[in-house]
């Protein structure tokens, strides 16, 4: 394959440090183009000395001076501010962007992507829970690919694979149960921010981690396959697997079931996404089914962990409810990351904000912008 040309969005977080560590894995197919984070850090001078990209950028704007300074013996072109990111995609020798932000903070870059014609590896499912149809518009009236980096979509994805869409019966999500699977409402009344980050198998951010305990995780990914698959609510179904080994499933009209399997290692969706539509080879372990067995699969306990039919509800709703679900669990996570709220508080936040923001069933990209920015407003009110 021709070498691809990368922006990788995120690059300091855990996706984009792994993504890195692809294009370690082959050089020859991958080129670093752009590299841009949050803001200034060691980590991201470090990346920028060892890829050699031409530019680097950060959505700070008063981080220019020490980027610029970093980087003026090295002929690397920086850039800062909040239009920094949006507009180097856009950069003609751009293939792929690589969406690893977190949270609603992705969307305007995917945005500028897809405008920009760029296509794109997906690791921001915010993106598709706040304006999921639009975007799927958009990308289709473009012509521009969406590749999901997220493990249970690039296993639904390489499932789909020679399939008929209209085959699907539905798609099995699978989930770890997070750190605190089988806990009960008492025993989380106490649980503290480093609890929810240690999760059993997955090497993740803050963020994501917080909610992977809360079920959360699992309840924007089962929105953002609605989007990315074509599906109706009624076609997706979450179950828990602690081992993490088979990532998702689908079934189809016949009763057949298609799982894809393998460690627990977001490297290989990530390598997937880059290459598609070749597979190329990688020195990434491999699964042992003696050693690793038995696979063990459970329902998701939603009485204790809500967020999961939250989530269902705002797919159910549609509209801009999701993007309500989504802003307010960000405000809620923060707020628990920062000690301010104890964990069984985000999901009352979360609710009580579904219940008072005004709903839009049809809601264009400028009424979702101010959704989320409502949302905030409120649910710091909550906190």
């Amino acid at each position: 394959m021709n070498p691809k040309h990368l922006a990788i969005l995120g690059c300091t977080g855990s996706i984009g440090r792994q993504c890195l560590d692809v294009v370690r894995e082959h050089p020859q197919s991958f080129v670093v183009e752009i590299l841009a984070a949050q803001g200034f850090s060691k980590a991201l001078v470090s990346q920028a000395k060892e890829f050699r990209p031409k530019v680097v950028a950060v959505a700070k704007s008063s981080d220019f001076e020490v980027l610029r300074q970093a980087f003026e013996q090295d002929h690397i072109d920086v850039a800062a501010g909040e239009n920094a990111l949006a507009e180097v995609v856009a950069m003609p020798e751009i293939d792929m962007v690589v969406s690893a932000i977190v949270g609603f903070a992705g969307l305007r870059s995917v945005i500028a992507a897809i405008e920009a014609k760029k296509h794109i590896a997906l690791a921001n499912k915010e993106t598709l829970v706040v304006a999921g149809e639009w975007v799927m518009n958009r990308l289709k009236s473009l012509q521009v690919d969406l590749l999901p980096i997220d493990s249970e979509h690039s296993a639904i994805f390489q499932c789909l694979e020679g399939e008929k869409p209209n085959k699907v019966e539905k798609i099995i999500l699978t989930g770890s149960g997070g750190p605190f699977r089988g806990m009960s409402l008492e025993r989380l009344q106490n649980v503290k921010p480093e609890d929810a980050l240690h999760h059993p198998t997955w090497n993740m951010g803050p963020k994501i981690s917080v909610d992977s305990a809360t079920l959360m995780n699992k309840g924007l990914e089962v929105i953002e396959a609605r989007w990315l698959f074509h599906l109706n609510p009624n076609q997706i179904e979450v179950i828990i697997h602690p081992q993490s080994v088979i990532h998702s499933m689908v079934q189809f009209v016949d009763g057949s079931i298609k799982a894809q399997m393998s460690i627990p290692d977001m490297r290989l969706p990530i390598q997937y996404a880059l290459s598609y539509p070749e597979r190329l080879p990688s020195s990434f372990q491999r699964f042992d089914f003696i050693r690793n067995s038995p696979l063990t699969f459970e329902a998701p306990n939603t009485h204790v962990f809500r967020n999961l039919i939250l989530a269902f509800e705002a797919l159910h709703q549609g509209g801009n409810m999701p993007c309500i679900l989504n802003a307010a669990n960000e405000i809620a996570v923060e707020a628990f990351l920062q000690h301010r709220i104890p964990f069984l508080r985000m999901p009352v936040i979360i609710e009580k904000c579904m219940n008072m923001i005004d709903f839009i069933s049809s809601p264009d990209l400028s009424q979702l912008i101010e959704t989320d920015r409502i949302t905030r407003e409120v649910a710091q009110g909550f906190l």
